[in-house]
This record gives structure tokens, C-alpha cells and sequence, in this order.
């Protein structure tokens, strides 16, 4: 019998656009494998909302692989584990697997796969699924090989597959079985790469000339951006092949010289273009440094916040009740439906770290669970920069109630998702603090029983994070270490050299965590 080759997936649940399956399909018989692994479902990040978009993308797979001959294997246990208990039936030929920028336990489970495969004579081959680059010695050049891997052709999938025999039984567990009771969020967006081929081919064909008009509202981005994040994010659907649609609509749009509004179509979707662009410059920035999860992209900040966190103060803000109304009803969409818009994310982190002057991994940690579209490489950066620690981003201190002015003028989505105060009049919204208390009792809503009073004051607070960045930002040193941060993190105006003098500074301002949806 022919040595099997493994097919390990993760977080590329398709078959289109997938090489390390087609590799393998030419190698010899195929066994597709997917892991729950302890190791990774225990980590602070880990949610049942993304336990169970998984399981819904897992079926899916199941039925296509089984269309073409193979049957999927689902383990619960290490994928070291698998492998060894695979080995004792066969001979394994090769593992076979996109390359994976994830949080730390992640790469620690590789390093531990990739020493057995050593220690047992196994090849391990990992190939690229987006624009991010391991081993990444310099920025110098990385947007040219972005754009040449996008352009490549999408991998085919073959037909029929020759399966590897085994005598292994998996099983697609139950939430509760891997460790989640609870904590789905009710109304998120389904798994599966049907749903998210639907959502992109309506995104481009219905919605793509709303899309730079409504980002920052959030009610106008729940159906004007893409809303592909999710799919991105577990591979249901590949960057690529997103890349290639958009740029396919667009020709057709420019050969339409009667579609009138082929314009804003087109400036959309360059604009949308740029944002999966963005999608890798930041996952690069942890495939790069994968301490980034943990400590400050600039060092030079580390002490400015760690010994100030309030539990407090942390506590209201992870319950949405800080007595600031959109922030509060943002939490309350993010819980039930694992998705808010770019805005707002920004807004939340920034709330967190600058109000609040809580140090960013802990709140970074609790929306990454609450983010359908959690994508570490794109997470812990973006949640730095918000954070104010990169050294090389301008420094922005979000307010919530100038935000609920501009982004929610008319109070909807507050009153959609925080009930109680549906029945304050406009003036008070969003600042239901300056209600006299015959008004509150008018309203049903008594402040500090129905609804919390703020947790911090905005105007002192504000006073107090700038005032603590303006001394530290005198420290020696600083300057040199952003110098050192955007060398190896930067984006490059130029491609093959950085110029002698260049501003401290980041060029690129996108805000948000999301893959799809980095939309400044």
C-alpha cells in the first residue's frame, strides 16, 4: 500500500483554492484531518461562538470532501497524537498544510509538530494561502510579492481522490464536549463556504457601491461592508480568490459604459481591495514577531499602563456598563451577533486603554473571543495601535459620545440594543447622566439601577491619558526604538528602498480587527 498524506486542515476549511490538498492528491492516498486540539481550545481567546462556526464549516467540508472520495477525519486531541496513532497502521508519505500565522499556543503546536515529523522521517509541507511571508527578512519588496501571489491562478480541485485507508473512527463533537457550555453568540453569521460564496458574490453583484459610504455607522456597515470577514478568518473562502472576484467585477464595471454608477462602484471596490492588502501587511506584523500577542510592539512603552489595571473598571467595560451608551450597545451586538463595524472596534479598545487606562492584552483578549472574525495577525496589532503603543501610529483617544453624535445621530442602533433606554428623549441619549430625576422617572430609567452611571468622567479622563503620554513620550530613547518598529514593520511608499528620512510614523490608518474589514 502507498504511504498515506495527510491533509491537515485548520483554518483553510475548503477545498477551493486549496494547494496543499492538490499536492497531496498527486503524492498518493489522501486522509483530510481536522483537530480539536486542548492545547488550542484552552487558550484565553477561544469561544464557542468560533467552536461552532467551525463545526458548521466542518460539515460543509465533510459532504465535498466525501463527493470526491474522501472522508474527513474530526479527532479530539492533539494532532501530534493523531499522527502517532495514524502511524501505527500505515506508513505516513507526508503532512500537508497551509502555512498558519495564530497566536502563541499555535506555534508552539507547530514547533511540537514539526519535531515529530523530524524525529519520525515524516516531510512536512506548508504552503502560503495569502500575501503573508515566513521568514521575512525585510519590508523591502513585500507589496510586489503580495501582488504576485494574488495573481496567481486558484488552485484546482481535483476530481476524485484515491483515500487512505484506516481503522480510525472520528466524531463532530458537541459544544459542550469540547469544553463550551455556553456563550454562541444567538445570532452570528452561518459557517460554511456556501454561505460565504453567497455573501460575496451578493456583496459584489448588490452592495459593493455602499461600501466606502457606510463604514463607520454602525448601523449603514451591517449591510454595506462585505461581511466576509468571518470567512476569511477560517478559510472558508480564500483571499485570493476574493481578490480575484473583485478585480474581475471591476473590469466588467469599466467595460460598461453604460452603467452610471460605475463610478462609485469602482472606487468601492479599489477601496475594498486595499483593505485585503491591509489584511496581510498586519498579519505579517505577528508572523514577523509573534510576541506581539503578549508585549508592546515598542518597548519603549512597556510600564506605561501594566501596573494601573482596574478589575473594576475592566469588569464594566467587558459587561457593556460603563454608562456610555453606544459603547454599552456595542458590547450588546458583539455578544449577540459576533460582529460590530471598524469604527467601533477602534472605539472600544481605545475606550479601554485611554479611559479606562487598562493595558490592551486583557481587553485584547476578551473581543477576540467575542469576534466571529477573530484573526490574531490582524487582532493583536490592530489592538496595540488603538492602544497608542506602537510608536509609529498617531495617537487617537476615541470619545463615545462625539462618536454616538456622528456615527448614530438619530439614536438607533443605541436604542436598539440597550432596551432601557428607548424611551429617553434625543438630548439625553447618549449622555442619560444629565437627566434631571424626574425626567429619569418619566423615562422608566433610573440611573445606577436601570442603567449604570458613567464609570469614569470623559473630560477628566481625557486630561489625565494625555497628559501621561505627554510626560512618557519624553523618556530617552523612543525615538530610536519607533525608528527600529517601522523597519521591520512599516509599510514601504516604496517598494525597493526605504528613504534616509521618513516621518515616525505608519502611513497606513486602517481600524479594525477583522480580516475582511480593514476600512479606514
Amino acid at each position: 500500500m502507498a504511504d498515506l498524506q495527510i491533509v491537515w486542515f485548520k483554518r483553510d476549511l475548503r477545498l477551493q483554492d486549496h494547494a496543499p490538498l492538490r499536492q497531496a492528491a498527486e503524492a498518493g492516498p489522501v486522509v483530510p484531518v481536522y483537530a480539536f486540539e486542548p492545547s488550542q481550545l484552552r487558550h484565553p481567546d477561544a469561544s464557542a461562538r468560533h467552536a461552532g462556526f467551525v463545526l458548521e464549516c466542518l460539515a460543509e467540508l465533510e459532504r465535498d470532501l466525501a463527493d470526491r472520495g474522501l472522508k474527513l477525519l474530526v479527532w479530539r486531541g492533539e494532532l501530534v497524537d493523531l499522527l502517532t496513532a495514524i502511524r501505527r497502521q500505515a506508513p505516513i508519505g507526508g503532512l500537508w498544510s497551509h502555512e498558519e500565522t495564530g497566536h502563541l499556543a499555535s506555534y508552539a503546536r507547530d514547533r511540537a509538530v514539526a519535531a515529530w515529523c523530524r524525529d519520525h522521517g515524516v516531510p512536512w509541507t506548508e504552503l502560503p494561502q495569502m500575501g503573508v511571508v515566513r521568514r521575512l527578512g525585510s519590508r523591502d519588496g513585500w507589496a510586489r510579492r503580495w501582488e504576485a501571489f494574488m495573481s496567481e491562478p486558484l488552485a484546482a480541485v481535483p476530481d476524485r481522490m484515491e483515500p487512505g485507508r484506516l481503522r480510525l473512527e472520528g466524531d463532530f463533537p458537541e459544544l459542550r464536549e469540547l469544553g463550551f457550555a455556553d456563550g454562541d453568540a444567538p445570532r452570528r453569521q452561518p459557517g460554511g463556504r456556501q454561505a460565504g460564496r453567497r455573501i460575496l458574490e451578493a456583496f459584489l453583484a448588490e452592495r459593493a457601491a455602499q461600501y466606502r459610504g457606510c463604514l463607520s455607522s454602525p448601523l449603514k456597515a451591517a449591510t454595506g461592508s462585505s461581511r466576509l470577514s468571518p470567512y476569511l478568518a477560517w478559510g472558508a473562502v480564500s483571499l485570493r480568490e476574493v481578490v480575484q472576484a473583485s478585480r474581475t467585477r471591476r473590469r466588467e464595471l469599466r467595460e460598461d459604459p453604460l452603467d452610471r454608477g460605475r463610478a462609485r462602484e469602482l472606487a468601492s471596490l479599489a477601496a475594498f481591495e486595499s483593505r485585503l492588502h491591509w489584511h496581510c501587511h498586519f498579519i505579517q506584523k505577528l508572523e514577523s514577531e509573534p510576541e506581539l500577542e503578549r508585549r508592546n510592539v515598542h518597548r519603549g512603552y512597556d510600564g506605561l499602563r501594566e501596573d494601573a489595571f482596574d478589575p473594576a473598571r475592566f469588569e464594566a467595560w467587558r459587561r457593556g456598563e460603563t454608562g456610555f451608551p453606544l459603547l454599552d450597545a456595542c458590547m450588546a451586538r458583539l455578544r449577540e451577533t459576533g460582529w460590530i463595524n471598524f469604527r467601533m472596534r477602534a472605539m472600544l479598545m481605545s475606550v479601554a486603554a485611554h479611559h479606562l487606562w487598562l493595558h490592551w492584552p486583557e481587553p485584547a483578549r476578551h473581543l477576540a473571543g467575542l469576534f466571529l472574525d477573530y484573526e490574531p495577525g490582524i487582532h493583536y496589532p490592530q489592538a496595540q495601535m488603538q492602544a497608542g503603543v506602537t510608536g509609529i501610529n498617531a495617537l487617537r483617544i476615541y470619545n463615545p459620545v462625539k462618536q454616538a453624535r456622528d456615527q448614530d445621530p438619530e439614536g438607533r442602533f443605541v436604542r436598539q440594543w440597550l432596551p432601557a433606554l428607548r424611551r429617553v428623549p434625543d438630548a439625553y441619549l447618549f449622555e442619560p447622566w444629565r437627566m434631571p430625576p424626574e425626567l429619569q422617572s418619566r423615562c422608566g430609567v433610573r440611573l445606577g439601577r436601570d442603567y449604570p452611571s458613567p464609570v469614569v468622567d470623559l473630560g477628566e479622563s481625557l486630561r489625565l491619558a494625555r497628559a501621561r503620554y505627554q510626560a512618557w513620550r519624553r523618556r530617552p530613547g523612543l525615538r530610536e526604538e519607533s525608528a527600529r518598529v517601522l523597519r521591520r514593520h512599516g509599510s514601504r511608499g516604496n517598494p525597493d528602498r526605504i528613504p534616509e528620512r521618513r516621518p515616525l510614523r505608519d502611513p497606513a490608518q486602517p481600524c479594525l480587527f477583522g480580516p475582511a474589514e480593514l476600512e479606514a
